[in-house]
């Protein structure tokens, strides 16, 4: 192998196995506090113990005694760390500097250990007192002439009992401006499905996948994103049923799994398959994909009519749907040529598709962010619900749709009224329960966040965790925004690149993290979150925190609420002493959190309820909405369509193995064969000689869009894999930069940043070995 690719060796092994023990192992020792460890992981996702950090995925009614996967052990060790990042670090290294290393580099330093504000003299934090920087955030905040000045972000990490409290003060202090992590992933989902079956959420429970006789996986990952999907999937497919997976590249955990948690596949060696089926359309080419099987089954309920049967659940569709004719007629105009040229299937993938679809029972419809960060991304999801609708699929057991979400409570922070365009019931509801009239006015939501702060609309930006700078697209343009600020907040367990970006003021508030044990005045405490099939669990830490100075999220946010308001609407101070308060207050708002404290003492939590699961559709017509929408001609908006060539390779942004959202655990990602790299292109090797390029070149990426900006990323190297010619893919945040703020979903406003338009140019080095220009 040549030197230009010695950091790739294709991966043969199957996902899981003895590379996640290793990995496990090394990231425990890493994380200088392996004894004491080995008793957290083995209280993670247990009754007693607390909820990952990680991915949103539910757990089975079992008793197992171990409930973490490769990642969920990498997070847990990655937060439960000895080391820290205090004001002696800060003095030791300026803003400017730490502002030069990697993502890696500033997550590993450790946790944050004390509040500190920046000084722009020194360019360095220096500590402060947290009554210093709740007087500060409150003085500031109550100076503003207009309460839609200030925006308050939401990261999926939050507790539901911090996230109403958050929503609570903001809608007291008078704005609906809630950018949150939702807007930047599944918010096609919820607006889609909302606007289908009247309600945002799935409506599978994960018993569900035991009763299937067939499984739909679009546009997922659940090797690096949501590991613990695996046992599922190869339960599926090894009890008989179909597991059909249409994913844009190769990857291993949609192939095999090897369970680390089972003896003798550890010992043999051994695997099981995680499909019956696996299709790669191009990226993009899923709403393609799903018109082309309704297409086929169009034909098949035709025939089956002729000898007096059906292949379509005229019942359902009679009594339970609305507008599905209409749909109907518009698949039956659309071409097999259109449908395969945009798919990048071919028309017997997609018919042996829909004959599994026609001959199974009860099918679940499963997707995560492959199918959600489009342009067309919604209407994708409609044209899904429409197929799941033909045969009733929707509101009986072993069946339904299943987005995948990502952080662990990202779907609670919306059920605790994360929204910046909240329901009127649920506004209704606040009043009632406070007594005040909060803001009716929409608010802003992360892209028109972005451009308020950029055209100084925004000027006071406060974060409940995330790393906002690193996750937003158009990096160089976020950025930019973020320093027109008169100040930031950031709350958060380390280090992060959100950090560095400031306002002309900027403060670091330290929270706990869910490993750690929350004491309040009342005794100890624990909160609560939402899984992705609305089960709802209680989490409490186990380790005493690194320092006294780390406070919890609701204590935090009842500081500067405190701070800012006083008493108003309720006693801040009070409700934070015992978080049983805090849930007496969600369960008298939000609809199904009646008797909540008694709910969450019952192990494994409850089930929240889902009205489409029980075929109660929450629309105005109330019934199931079939929408119809045209097939684009392009998956690419109208702004970047013009300016194509022949040279133009449409890119999805993606997670390493070693990598939880914007959090770099290591440099490898295991399954795609890469070690020690990070900025790399996965492109087809036709693509690689037909651009005139050659394996592992390190190449410069340009975005295609028609505002005159310059977006490139230098230094990535090229790798060839298993992905539909024209596609290429390659790491986020590395490649942010490349996704133009105004390229965003239609109705959700997500970015698309699973579908840029960009060229590969050749990366010209000088003489001394020194790129001309890095990004």
């Amino acid at each position: 192998m040549s030197k230009k690719t010695d950091f790739y060796t294709p991966y043969k092994g199957p996902a899981g196995g003895w590379g996640a023990l290793q990995s496990t192992t090394k990231h425990w020792l890493k994380s200088e506090n392996a004894v004491r460890n080995i008793h957290t992981l083995l209280k993670t996702n247990q009754p007693h113990g607390f909820d990952c950090p990680g991915c949103a995925w539910g757990e089975k009614h079992d008793p197992a005694k171990i409930r973490f996967c490769e990642n969920g052990a990498k997070a847990v060790n990655w937060e439960a760390t000895s080391r820290k990042v205090d004001a002696a670090f800060m003095a030791e290294h300026s803003v400017s500097w730490l502002n030069t290393q990697s993502d890696y580099f500033l997550e590993y330093q450790g946790r944050l250990t004390e509040p500190m504000r920046y000084n722009q003299e020194t360019d360095h934090y220096e500590a402060i007192s947290w009554e210093q920087a709740y007087k500060q955030i409150g003085e500031t905040l109550k100076e503003q002439t207009n309460p839609d000045n200030v925006a308050f972000y939401t990261s999926g990490r939050a507790s539901n009992e911090a996230a109403f409290l958050y929503q609570l003060f903001a809608r007291a202090y008078g704005t609906n401006n809630f950018p949150d992590c939702s807007n930047m992933c599944h918010e096609a989902s919820g607006y889609a499905l909302t606007s289908s079956i009247g309600i945002g959420k799935g409506t599978v429970e994960i018993d569900d996948f035991e009763r299937a006789d067939a499984v739909f996986v679009f546009g997922q990952n659940p090797g690096t994103n949501h590991p613990r999907m695996l046992e599922t999937l190869k339960e599926v497919v090894q009890r008989g049923a179909q597991l059909l997976s249409f994913n844009t590249l190769h990857e291993r955990g949609l192939e095999r799994f090897q369970n680390p948690q089972n003896p003798m596949e550890m010992l043999t060696n051994g695997s099981k398959p995680t499909n019956t089926g696996y299709f790669c359309p191009k990226i993009g080419g899923d709403m393609a994909v799903v018109r082309g099987i309704v297409k086929v089954l169009i034909d098949l309920d035709e025939k089956a009519h002729q000898q007096g049967q059906a292949v379509f659940d005229h019942d359902f569709i009679k009594e339970h749907t609305q507008g599905l004719d209409t749909y109907l007629e518009q698949v039956k105009q659309t071409s097999w040529q259109d449908i395969i040229n945009q798919s990048g299937l071919n028309k017997e993938e997609i018919t042996h598709a829909a004959n599994v679809y026609a001959k199974a029972e009860n099918v679940i419809l499963t997707w995560a962010m492959g199918i959600t960060q489009h342009h067309h991304s919604v209407a994708t999801i409609h044209e899904m619900v429409n197929l799941m609708a033909l045969r009733g699929n929707l509101g009986k057991p072993g069946a339904g749709v299943c987005p995948v979400r990502g952080h662990s409570n990202v779907q609670g922070d919306r059920t605790m009224g994360i929204n910046e365009r909240p329901s009127q019931a649920f506004l209704d509801a606040l009043e009632k329960r406070f007594n005040f009239t909060p803001p009716q006015e929409h608010g802003l939501a992360v892209v028109d966040t972005i451009r308020a702060m950029r055209d100084g609309k925004v000027g006071v930006f406060i974060a409940l965790g995330g790393n906002f700078a690193a996750a937003t697209p158009d990096t160089e343009a976020t950025k930019h925004a973020l320093k027109q600020c008169q100040l930031t907040v950031q709350i958060s367990t380390k280090l992060n690149r959100s950090h560095l970006i400031t306002g002309t003021e900027a403060i670091i508030l330290p929270c706990l993290g869910r490993t750690d044990i929350d004491h309040q005045t009342k005794g100890q405490q624990k909160v609560t979150v939402e899984d992705s099939f609305s089960m709802i669990h209680a989490s409490g830490g186990v380790l005493e925190p690194l320092s006294k100075e780390q406070k919890s999220e609701p204590a935090i946010v009842a500081g500067i609420a405190s701070a800012t308001l006083g008493d108003f609407p309720i006693d801040w101070n009070e409700v934070v002493s015992d978080y049983d308060l805090i849930r007496e207050h969600i369960a008298a708002v939000v609809p199904g959190f009646n008797d909540f404290n008694q709910r969450i003492l019952q192990d494994g939590g409850f089930y929240l309820g889902n009205s489409a699961r029980e075929r109660n559709w929450k629309t105005p017509a109330g019934k199931a909405i079939c929408h119809t929408h045209v097939l684009p001609e392009s998956i690419l908006p109208k702004r970047a369509q013009n300016l194509l060539s022949d040279k133009t390779l449409i890119m999805q942004t993606l997670r390493s193995h070693d990598q939880y959202n914007t959090t770099i655990y290591g440099m490898n990602d295991r399954y795609r064969g890469i070690k020690g790299e990070r900025k790399v292109v996965f492109i087809n090797p036709a693509d690689i000689q037909r651009l005139g390029f050659e394996e592992g070149q390190t190449v410069t990426l340009r975005s295609i869009w028609d505002d005159g900006v310059e977006r490139k990323v230098s230094g990535f190297k090229l790798v060839p894999y298993s992905i539909p010619a024209g596609n290429i893919a390659a790491y986020y945040p590395e490649t942010n930069p490349l996704v133009p703020l105004d390229s965003h979903g239609e109705f959700s406003n997500t970015p698309t940043s699973k579908s840029i338009a960009i060229e590969l140019e050749a990366y010209e080095e000088e003489s001394n070995g020194i790129a001309v220009a890095v990004v």
